[in-house]
C-alpha cells in the first residue's frame, strides 16, 4: 500500500477533526482501487448490479462537486457523468470510461473540496444553495458530516469489491 491514511488527533478542534476524517476516508477509497487493472476496477460486484469500484469512485466525485461547490459556494457546475436521462451515469458507463482521467477528476473534486471548507470562517457558515426540497440551508458542518457518512457507507462496499476481486482485505 502506497495510500498514506492519517487518522485526525484525539484532541483535535472540531474542525481539523471532521476535515482529517473526511480526508481519512478519502484516502480509503484510493487505497481500496490502489494496485488494480482498469478491468479491476470496472468490475460489477454480483450482475445486474452496477457497483463497482470506478463507480464508486465517479459517484463520490459527483458528490464532492455538488455538495462543496454547487451547494455550499453556490457554483453551478454541471455533473461530470450523470444525467437527467441517465442519473446512474457514475456507474453505468464505466465501459469506456478513461480511468486515469476519472482518477484525476476524483483528486481535483476533493482538492477543490477541501478549498472550499477552508473557505468559510466557521463551521456554522451556512451553504450558498439552500435545500431543494425544504429551502433550509446547510451548515458546513452537516454538509463535512454528511460527506463523512457518504464515504464511510461507500468505502463498505469498496471492502466487498476489493475482497472479491483479488481477496485483499483491510480496515
Amino acid at each position: 500500500m502506497t495510500t498514506q491514511r492519517a487518522e485526525p488527533g484525539l484532541q483535535a478542534g472540531e474542525r481539523e477533526m471532521l476535515t482529517g476524517w473526511l480526508d481519512y476516508h478519502r484516502a480509503t477509497l484510493r487505497w481500496k482501487c490502489e494496485g488494480l487493472t482498469d478491468d479491476q476496477l470496472r468490475e460489477r460486484a454480483v450482475p445486474p448490479s452496477g457497483l463497482c469500484l470506478l463507480g464508486l469512485v465517479r459517484h463520490l466525485t459527483e458528490c464532492e462537486r455538488s455538495w462543496f461547490r454547487n451547494v455550499l459556494l453556490g457554483a453551478d457546475l454541471p455533473p461530470l457523468y450523470c444525467t437527467e436521462e441517465d442519473p446512474d451515469g457514475d456507474f453505468n458507463d464505466v465501459g469506456t470510461a478513461d480511468v486515469a482521467e476519472d482518477m484525476a477528476a476524483f483528486e481535483r473534486a476533493c482538492g477543490s473540496a477541501r478549498e472550499a471548507v477552508a473557505s468559510v470562517p466557521d463551521l456554522d457558515a451556512l451553504s450558498k444553495k439552500p435545500d431543494r426540497r425544504t429551502g433550509e440551508q446547510f451548515s458546513v458542518r452537516w454538509i463535512v458530516t454528511h460527506m463523512i457518512e457518504e464515504y464511510a457507507r461507500h468505502n463498505g462496499h469498496a471492502d466487498l469489491l476489493r475482497e472479491r476481486i483479488d481477496g485483499a482485505t483491510g480496515d
